[in-house]
């Protein structure tokens, strides 16, 4: 049987970096880390974490709540949501979004 307790902090949880593609990086040296908390039946729940810079990015079907740090996702469309921490959002299966980062940005994600 899983734990109960996934994470005592997710706003302190140690996560490991790595540097993102350089054909996806736009501007600085971004690194990001993914952790992934638990699988249910349908879906992973998990955090993930960029720091400062811009990069381009992938999406899958996925609903994240920002815990830490400030930043920008734009959407192939135009729409760009400004990220602080409270803000929930949802995005799409094969979405092409750009992510600015100001402030190394955590979040929780489900997908």
């Amino acid at each position: 049987m899983p734990p109960r307790l996934l994470s005592p902090d997710v706003t302190t949880a140690s996560l490991t970096h790595e540097a993102l593609p350089a054909d996806d990086v736009l501007h600085g040296s971004p690194t990001a880390a993914v952790l992934t908390l638990d699988a249910l039946p349908t879906c992973e729940v998990g955090l993930w974490e960029m720091t400062r810079g811009s990069a381009r990015d992938t999406e899958v079907d996925e609903v994240f709540v920002v815990v830490s740090g400030r930043g920008t996702v734009t959407f192939a469309d135009g729409e760009r949501l400004d990220l602080a921490p409270g803000v929930a959002v949802r995005l799409r299966a094969g979405e092409r979004t750009e992510w600015t980062i100001t402030e190394t940005l955590r979040k929780v994600w489900i997908a």
